[in-house]
């Protein structure tokens, strides 16, 4: 099988036309860094298969980042049958410079002239003949996004020959010093002599490891910078035989995406304006009061609530299934869309689960048994699946502002404000993925440069809510919603995202100017053209989401949500426990045991009897985040059978909980729901799941990794003793802010104090 390796700068189209070729999953994101390692398919369109490989976005082959050394061993070492080198036709001269180093090995390449729609839309023109003729490879325009010339790219490419001419790109003196080098390099009987030839006046570390390169290049190069000298010569040579290629159409007229750009990238607007973004995206999440039909004030309804329609019965509940699908969508207010695929999904389960155990319970099926498979593996299991239509909405969301080129603007802005704290804007790629899974999360830090900087970024992804831990976030918002009939989940939840910012800025900030003190690395990014996102990509990241949370719903909670039962139900001699008994077993032992380890957070000892399920839910977290729910659930109904709480499946399970506690302490509501939101900031705060851990562990330097895990469990406590603390007695927020003063003060002095001591001994 025939091997191509698609190469090109970032925001180039690259990965689209991966996709569109070998019908890959693989996730579009349209900002630099998406893609860290390369990526493997089959294009079938030929005669024969040809494999495809997808090497990360590069600007040049240079070794100054890992995505480049990546890209360069790859067509160096594993020396691919030919190069599709996809170039951005809308930044013609700019992507050229790395086809000229391309052209220096010896690989045959084919251009691919990407978003040549984009071209034609402004009014420009490329002949596409004339840059073949004066590139001395084949060039094809095609459009990856709508697929068009993409038959022919491949014909092209499958029917190159195996070897090809060389590149002149370079003249006059320097020409000779380039020769000179690649003799030498013809001698060590290396492949690409041209390339490693320049490379080694570049001054390339990974050249000068050969035998008498350095030498050599003392003999060249003697003062002179050659490095700066080539890319001189590059951009003329591209200047003097391309820029005739491409003929403007509109001269000086602005782009709509520079137009959007006045707006969305000003220096005081850019911010607030990503804020309300995210706040509508939550609020069409979330929200149960998208809308309200009854009117502007009361008495004026012009839409009656299901109970005045008469469609409930005596004791509150629907009169038919058609009714129920009624109430998913309204109920005296039209919920968001996240909340109505919620609504539905959780009608569905909770009629699977009711006639399971209906059926359990009409064939003689043992107390026990019933109670495992209904409160425990059901309960479990659909508890947490129950919130996956909001996980896949929000990601739809955030996935379209990647597409379309908003992230990568986002990234731009924070730019000037992450460059204040020790990073650079190419760090908050990373930490934003981590609204998907810090998993790659973590891996995607390899684009960072400076180590200190991956390190304190890896530490901080955590902060930023993964999709695991959402369903934490919305059930206890809404049970807090539900409990207490005030707020608004969206509101809540929203809240919680900007804590867990807030929080990374904050500790950014403290390990920037202490034990990860270090420079600022420059950030260089290209921001793409706005366009619409594809609409199959955007389905294809929904579908890879949902096929990640349903195996683990069906493999890890499964697992914990039998154990949890079987732990609650079970006591340390060995005997069945009814739901009565629970605080007799050993899960109630064990949580007790820990309780008082929260009450400073507000979820300890003062939560009474019942309250171990808390620290209970916390700690199974750590294995994975849909856990802590799926933990509520199973306790919630058990608890709640005890004591007669009536709960039913979804939020409704905490809601009743949450009145069994506050009945049964006394404790204040304003205190109860500050130990509520304190309990989410721990878990979105403290150690990530093990799959994180995992990954944060091999991308860490040896020796850091402990100091990371204490690192997270000391920021949780703090972040939530605030947050308890502070809603509990709010002249608190006062003695905090005087701690993080003289925090600040000290962290001050103490470098001033290494400042002047350095300044001493030179």
């Amino acid at each position: 099988m025939r091997t191509f390796a698609l190469a090109g700068n970032p925001n180039c189209g690259k990965t689209t036309l991966f996709n569109a070729l070998t019908g890959s999953t693989a996730h579009v994101g349209n900002w630099p860094g998406v893609t860290v390692d390369k990526r493997e398919g089959v294009y079938k369109g030929e005669r024969e298969k040809v494999a495809i490989i997808d090497l990360p976005g590069i600007y040049s082959l240079s070794p100054y980042t890992p995505e480049e050394v990546i890209s360069r061993n790859y067509i160096l070492d594993e020396k691919p049958d030919g190069i599709i080198n996809i170039v951005d036709a809308t930044n013609l001269e700019r992507n050229l410079y790395l086809t000229t180093q391309l052209l220096e090995m010896d690989v045959p390449v084919i251009i691919a002239l990407n978003m040549m729609d984009e071209v034609e839309k402004v009014g420009d023109k490329i002949d596409v003949k004339a840059l073949e003729k004066a590139v001395g490879v084949p060039v094809v325009a095609i459009s990856a996004l709508r697929k068009s010339g993409i038959k022919e790219l491949m014909e092209r490419a499958v029917a190159m020959p195996s070897e090809r001419a060389g590149t002149a790109v370079f003249g006059g003196a320097l020409k000779g010093k380039i020769e000179r080098a690649r003799q030498f390099f013809e001698g060590l009987g290396v492949a690409s002599p041209l390339f490693h030839a320049v490379k080694m006046l570049e001054a390339d570390e990974i050249e000068l490891e050969h035998d008498g390169a350095k030498e050599l290049l003392g003999e060249i190069a003697a003062s002179a910078d050659l490095e700066a000298e080539i890319a001189d010569e590059r951009y003329k040579y591209i200047s003097a035989h391309f820029s005739s290629v491409k003929s403007k159409g509109k001269k000086d007229a602005l782009t709509k995406s520079d137009r959007i750009d006045k707006v969305l990238t000003h220096r005081v607007f850019a911010l607030p304006i990503f804020l309300v973004v995210l706040f509508f995206i939550f609020h069409l999440t979330f929200s149960e009061n998208l809308f309200y039909l009854n009117g502007f004030t009361e008495g004026q309804a012009w839409m009656p609530t299901l109970e005045d329609a008469g469609l409930y019965n005596a004791d509150g509940e629907p009169l038919n299934f058609g009714v129920e699908l009624l109430a998913v969508i309204y109920d005296g207010t039209i919920y968001s869309p996240g909340v109505i695929l919620t609504n539905l999904l959780n009608l569905f389960l909770d009629h699977i689960s009711s006639g399971v155990v209906a059926l359990m319970e009409n064939g003689g099926a043992a107390e026990w048994s019933v109670g495992l498979v209904g409160d425990g593996v059901l309960g479990g299991i659909f508890a947490v699946l129950g919130f996956l239509p909001q996980i896949l909405v929000l990601f739809l969301f955030f996935s379209i502002l990647e597409d379309t080129g908003y992230m990568a603007r986002i990234a731009f802005v924070l730019d000037r404000i992450f460059r204040r704290f020790g990073l650079s804007g190419r760090a908050f790629m990373p930490m934003i993925m981590g609204f998907g899974c810090s998993v790659p999360a973590a891996i995607n830090t390899r684009t960072l440069a400076d180590e200190k900087e991956r390190t304190a970024t890896i530490r901080v992804i955590p902060f930023f809510s993964c999709g695991a831990k959402l369903p934490i976030l919305t059930a206890v918002a809404g049970g807090i919603v539900g409990a207490f009939g005030i707020g608004n989940a969206d509101v809540i939840t929203f809240s919680m995202y900007v804590l867990g910012i807030c929080t990374a800025v904050v500790c950014v900030l403290i390990m920037r100017n202490t034990s990860l003190k270090g420079e600022t690395p420059p950030f260089i990014m290209e921001l793409p053209a706005y366009h619409m996102p594809g609409f199959k990509n955007l389905m294809l990241h929904l579908w890879d989401k949902t096929k990640h949370f349903v195996k683990k719903a069906f493999t890890i909670i499964f697992a914990s949500t039998v154990i949890i039962w079987l732990l609650s139900h079970l006591s340390w001699n060995w005997h069945y426990l009814p739901d009565e008994e629970m605080n007799g077993s050993m899960l109630a032992s064990m949580g007790m045991l820990i309780q008082p380890l929260f009450t400073p957070l507000g979820f300890g000892s003062q939560l009474g009897q019942f309250g171990w399920v808390f620290a209970v839910a916390a700690i199974t977290g750590l294995i994975a985040k849909e856990n802590v729910i799926a933990t509520f659930t199973t306790l919630a109904i058990c608890i709640g059978a005890y004591a007669g709480a009536g709960t039913e499946e979804g939020v409704e399970e905490l809601v009743g909980l949450i009145n069994i506690i506050s009945a049964d302490t006394g404790i204040a509501q304003g205190q109860l729901i500050a130990a509520l939101i304190a309990f989410i900031a721990f878990n979105m705060t403290t150690i990530p799941c093990f799959a994180a851990c995992a990954t944060a562990k091999a991308e860490l330097k040896p020796g850091t990794f402990r100091r990371t895990v204490a690192f997270w469990l000391i920021t949780s406590y703090i972040v939530s003793c605030i947050v308890y603390t502070v809603g509990s007695w709010w002249w608190t927020l006062f003695v905090w802010l005087v701690v993080a003063a003289c925090a600040g003060a000290a962290i001050v002095l103490a470098n001033k104090g290494k400042l002047r001591l350095r300044a001493r001994r030179k």
